[in-house]
C-alpha cells in the first residue's frame, strides 16, 4: 500500500539516547531541558526570534489570537477575522472556538492562497484580524495583505502549518505579520509527534503567551490571569530534535519526488499550484488540480485499485461547513476544493512508486 503520507521516523538510536536522559532526569514537562534546547535550535534553524513551543498547532492559533488581543470581547460585542475557506478546518474552527466569527474571503485561483483583493471589501467595524494561510507552503502575497491590515488597523496571524523552513526574499517567511503559527503534527514535514509553535513579532506578546500556555501561572504561588495548558512535553521535544537533525536529508528526498511529479504532470488536463516566485519550496505537499470533480473521483478510484491512496486536500471548502452558518459561497475556493487531490510524497517512496502514480493520473486524465 502507498499512503498519501507517512510520518518521518528518525534514527531510533539517537531517540533512545534522548529518552534515556528523560528517564534519568525524570523531568517530563513544564519547560524541560529538551523543550528549551529545541526552542533554541529551531530559532537558529528557521532564522526567527520569539518562538514559543506548544502542544499542537490548533492551540498555537488560539494562543496567538489571545496574546494579540483578537479574542476577548465585551458581552454582545461581535468580533470577526477574515480568513480563507481553502484550508484545514482548524484554521476557522479555532476562531469560532475563541468566539471570533470567521469571515471567508475567496482565494486566488492559481496560487490557492487568500486573495488580498477580496479581503479589503470584507472588512467591517467588527473585524479584528486577518488569518491567511500559506497553502501547501506557498507564500501568500504578504505585502498586499499586510497593507490592508495596516490601513484598517488589523492584526495579521499567519497559519503557516505547511510552511516550515520556507524563505521569503532571503528571510524566513515566519517573521511576517504579528504572529505566525506552525503545526508539528506527525504528518508534517517537521514534527514532534503532536505539537506546534508560534513566532511572535514582539517579545511582549511572547511573554504574555508563555503565561497563557501554563494556566496563567507565573510562580509557585502566583497566578496572573486566565490561562490554559498548552505546553509541549519532553517526549515531543525529543522527537523534534531527532527529526531536525535529519531535516536536510528529508528535504532532498522530498524535493526529488516533487520535481518528478512536476516534470511529468506539466500541462494536460491538470494544473499545478502557481508558486510565489519570491519564496522557496519546502516540498511539503504534492497537490494537483484536475479538470473536474468527476476526474478526481475516477483518479482516486483508479489509484486505489493499484494500492495508492490520495486525499482531497482541502475538501470541502470551509464556507460550506454548516456550523459556520455562511450563506454565500466563494467561487474559486469551492471550485479548487472540488478538483484537487494531493499525491503521495514522503521518504521511502520509490521511483517505481512515482512512475505508477503518474501513469494512472495521466491515463485517467487523457
Amino acid at each position: 500500500m502507498i499512503p498519501v503520507t507517512r510520518p518521518y521516523l528518525p534514527s531510533r538510536e539517537k531517540l533512545d539516547r534522548y529518552l534515556d536522559g528523560i528517564y534519568e532526569r525524570q523531568w517530563l514537562t513544564n519547560k524541560g531541558p529538551l523543550v528549551q534546547e529545541l526552542t533554541r535550535r529551531l530559532e537558529d534553524y528557521l532564522g526567527v526570534r520569539n518562538l514559543l513551543l506548544v502542544s499542537n498547532g490548533t492551540l498555537a492559533l488560539q494562543i496567538a489570537y489571545r496574546a494579540l488581543g483578537v479574542t476577548g470581547c465585551a458581552v454582545g460585542e461581535r468580533r470577526e477575522a477574515i480568513t480563507t475557506p481553502f484550508s484545514f478546518i482548524a484554521t476557522a474552527s479555532s476562531l469560532k472556538w475563541e468566539g471570533i466569527e470567521p469571515v471567508f474571503a475567496d482565494i486566488d485561483p492559481d496560487t490557492w492562497c487568500l486573495d488580498p483583493a477580496q479581503v479589503g471589501p470584507a472588512v467591517t467595524s467588527c473585524t479584528r484580524a486577518i488569518v491567511p494561510v500559506h497553502v501547501f507552503g506557498n507564500a501568500c502575497d504578504v505585502e498586499a495583505l499586510e497593507e490592508v491590515a495596516q490601513r484598517d488597523g488589523l492584526k495579521v496571524i499567519y497559519d503557516a502549518a505547511h510552511a516550515f523552513g520556507v524563505a521569503y526574499q532571503g528571510k524566513s517567511l515566519l517573521t511576517r505579520g504579528d504572529a505566525t503559527t506552525l503545526s508539528f503534527h506527525a504528518t508534517k514535514l517537521f514534527h514532534t509527534l503532536e505539537g506546534g509553535a508560534i513566532v511572535f513579532k514582539d517579545e511582549a506578546h511572547l511573554e504574555y503567551a508563555k503565561r497563557l500556555i501554563n494556566f496563567g501561572i507565573t510562580g509557585p504561588e502566583t497566578i496572573e490571569g486566565l490561562g490554559i495548558n498548552a505546553k509541549m512535553n519532553e517526549f515531543q521535544a525529543a522527537m523534534g530534535l531527532c527529526v531536525l537533525d535529519e531535516m536536510e536529508a528529508n528535504l532532498q528526498v522530498r524535493a526529488a519526488i516533487w520535481q518528478a511529479y512536476e516534470s511529468a504532470l506539466q500541462g494536460g488536463r491538470y494544473q499545478l499550484q502557481l508558486r510565489n516566485p519570491n519564496a522557496s519550496n519546502n516540498y511539503a505537499y504534492a497537490p494537483v488540480l484536475l479538470s473536474s470533480e468527476t476526474d478526481v473521483e475516477a483518479t482516486m478510484a483508479a489509484l486505489r485499485e493499484v494500492g495508492v491512496y490520495t486525499r482531497r486536500y482541502f475538501y470541502p471548502s470551509l464556507d460550506s461547513v454548516d456550523y459556520f452558518g455562511i450563506g454565500t459561497r466563494n467561487r474559486h475556493s469551492n471550485d479548487v476544493a472540488k478538483r484537487i487531490i494531493c499525491l503521495p510524497i514522503y521518504v521511502g517512496l520509490t521511483d517505481r512508486d512515482i512512475a505508477k502514480i503518474v501513469s494512472v493520473v495521466e491515463r485517467v486524465a487523457s
